[in-house]
């Protein structure tokens, strides 16, 4: 993921997509009257107004488009968000500084051999389904990293989502452009003193889930979720860039460091 500048044309043909809270309608309301706003399939670039969810909502209704991405925070979280402003927008958008993110890609196979794939731009994580913990197998580039590690799930997350449930896990922030994703253990019981690891972000990771009958898993890629699954394996995928807008004196950089030393 790699910070850039970006000067783009102040008259940027925008669209604006808004959650369902009254807020962000509201907030949708008033763009609308300061702004000649145009269709999402004319714009060049998408204005999310919302919280951090509705965000990776609109990423990944998106993606298809690869629009850069201007989210101002009309929600209960806004991480990844501007602030709302509705002056000056244009003049904000043409300014901005642009970070690229590259989602990861997971591969689930259920116990019944069907396999699903989806996009995941903040984590992937496999959970327990019942009050039985998972005994999981977990590979890394097709060594054997721990032959067996009973949880409450595991999770791989991108520096993006190295802030949202990696953090509540206690895994680590990544700052942007380090170039690493989290391996973090959610209340991991064997080995007790294992906290996770910082892979390469062209690994490939693999979970064998054990007993999968006895100790069902499930598989959730953001808002994807796959019951039952036998198999799951994960890797960033090089050929999806998405494109997040920020105000420069509200980098998402300046955030991730900021939010490392965090009282």
């Amino acid at each position: 993921m790699t910070p850039k500048g970006r000067k783009a044309d102040a008259t940027s043909r925008i669209a604006a997509v808004a959650a369902e809270g009254p807020e962000a309608q509201a907030a949708l309301k008033t763009l609308a009257r300061k702004l000649k706003l145009v269709a999402p399939e004319d714009a060049s670039v998408i204005v999310a107004l919302g919280g951090d969810g509705f965000l990776l909502q609109t990423l990944h209704r998106f993606i298809g488009q690869k629009l850069p991405i201007f989210g101002m925070n009309c929600g209960s979280v806004g991480f990844l968000m501007n602030d709302f402003r509705a002056e000056g927008l244009p003049q904000r958008i043409a300014v901005a500084s642009a970070v690229e993110l590259f989602p990861l890609r997971m591969r689930a196979k259920t116990i019944g051999g069907k396999v699903i794939e989806a996009l995941a731009i903040n984590e992937v994580s496999l959970l327990r389904q019942t009050r039985q913990a998972a005994k999981l197998r977990i590979v890394i580039d097709g060594v054997e990293r721990l032959a067996e590690l009973v949880c409450d799930g595991v999770l791989v997350a991108t520096p993006a989502g190295s802030t949202a449930y990696n953090l509540s896990a206690h895994g680590p922030i990544i700052p942007l452009g380090a170039g690493v994703l989290a391996l973090t253990p959610i209340s991991a019981f064997r080995p007790r003193r294992w906290r996770g690891a910082l892979l390469p972000q062209a690994a490939r990771v693999r979970f064998e889930v054990l007993d999968a009958k006895k100790r069902p898993v499930s598989a959730v890629a953001d808002a994807t979720e796959v019951r039952d699954v036998a198999a799951v394996e994960i890797a960033q995928d090089p050929s999806t860039r998405l494109t997040l807008l920020f105000d420069p004196e509200h980098s998402l950089e300046e955030r991730s460091l900021k939010e490392q030393f965090a009282p």
